[in-house]
């Protein structure tokens, strides 16, 4: 046998012993050194050109080896790989409620400056509130909520529960178009329900390819996506700071409240038996004779609003005689008592004081989704509802989603 038999026969038999074995990479490697090195010992010094059909050789065998080698692997890896993609696809997945905790308490939970009952109160979670979960400190979870982060036990936190996180959120849209345009379906060729202006805030019914279904005073309907930014709000823990601010603000609506009715008052003395200044202009209510604001509580303003009953709707309107919308009608009874609102239905949930819907007494601002009117008492709002309909009352108050009840006088 000659010394290209006696080489070409000893490397088959290490590439054999590797592939038999199934050794690993670095086996590999070593393999792969001791058979050059045993080559090399069973030769004597080659002429020129015989060294270099021997390196050939022996480069082919060490490919010929790894190319083996990696052959066996694949099968291996691609089981790892597989088992892998299977266990990410069965991880479930994240959602924007898990960091999420919810306040189910009878009234507020403290938000403390440290993991201890001894730490520096910093504000109040109120029940049904929500904040983010920062992290864990023994039984404490650290939360950040509105403008407060701090501490809270965990025993009055419910965390990463999906369904109370969207019970008590609020899915919104804003109107970021000058006019919006609400259709009976998801199509710009469907039948217009309704319009809406810029800056209102509508409640989110449902969400679907690029087309959004909201609640308006004509009823659920969509809107393009591309016109409405959304999102979730939910009630926030509340700093010391605000809450020294908030009362103080509270007070003092409730003394300009008190001026108001004041001034009204005396502006009824001063116009006894004068015709309501809504008397000019051409419209359905432009025949009738109305009765100027009399006093200047919760009671006189149901009852000022009350005569314009019957009278048209116009959107964008502002008349109580000729045509006015939900926010132009709110506004316009409510300056005849002295009292400057905004002609929006999202802005005049900010106004005046908060109250609960089971609190709400006559001349209250009641505001929805989209609309607003005035509450009269029993059970019934007025309001200018639609171009169809006008101004009329509507009983039920709560026929559609209470956002908020919000006092003036």
């Amino acid at each position: 046998m000659n010394r290209n038999s006696i080489r070409k026969a000893t490397t088959c038999c290490l590439t054999a012993a590797v592939v038999l074995t199934g050794s690993s990479f670095v086996s590999h490697a070593a393999v792969s050194a001791g058979a050059g090195d045993l080559i090399s010992a069973a030769t004597e010094a080659p002429a020129d050109t015989g060294k270099k059909a021997d390196k050939a050789e022996d480069n082919n065998a060490t490919a010929g080896v790894t190319e083996i080698f990696a052959n066996s692997l694949a099968p291996r890896q691609e089981a790892i790989d597989t088992g892998a993609a299977k266990e990410e696809a069965e991880a479930p997945a994240k959602t924007e409620y898990d960091d999420i905790a919810i306040a189910q308490v009878d009234n507020y939970v403290n938000v403390r400056s440290a993991a201890s009952e001894e730490g520096e109160v910093l504000g109040k979670l109120y029940n049904n509130s929500a904040c983010t979960v920062l992290g864990t400190e023994g039984d404490w979870y650290k939360i950040h909520s509105g403008n407060v982060e701090g501490y809270i036990k965990a025993e009055f936190l419910v965390l990463g529960n999906a369904e109370l996180a969207k019970s008590v959120g609020h899915r919104v849209a804003d109107v970021t178009t000058e006019t919006l345009n609400v259709r009976a379906e998801s199509s710009t060729e469907s039948e217009l329900l309704g319009q809406v202006p810029q800056g209102e805030e509508l409640s989110v019914v449902e969400e679907k390819d690029g087309w959004v279904k909201v609640a308006i005073e004509e009823g659920d309907g969509w809107v393009s996506s591309e016109f409405v930014d959304c999102s979730t709000h939910y009630v926030v823990a509340e700093s010391k700071e605000e809450e020294e601010a908030r009362l103080k603000k509270e007070e003092e609506e409730r003394k300009a409240a008190e001026e108001a009715a004041r001034r009204a008052t005396r502006s009824k003395s001063s116009s006894s038996g004068s015709s309501s200044s809504e008397s000019s202009g051409s419209g359905s209510g432009e025949s009738r004779s109305y009765a100027p604001p009399s006093g200047g509580s919760g009671q006189a303003v149901a009852n000022y609003a009350c005569q314009f009953v019957g009278n048209p709707y116009v959107y964008g309107g502002t008349s109580l005689t000729n045509g006015a919308d939900c926010s132009g009608f709110v506004m316009s009874v409510y300056a005849a008592f002295g009292v400057g609102l905004p002609h929006s239905s999202s802005a005049l949930a900010g106004v005046g004081y908060g109250v609960s819907t089971d609190a709400m007494q006559p001349g209250d601002i009641v505001c929805y989704s989209g609309h607003v009117g005035i509450y009269v008492g029993g059970d019934t709002i007025v309001h200018a509802s639609t171009e169809a309909t006008g101004i009329k009352y509507t009983s039920p108050a709560s026929y559609r989603p209470i956002v908020a009840v919000r006092r003036i006088f």
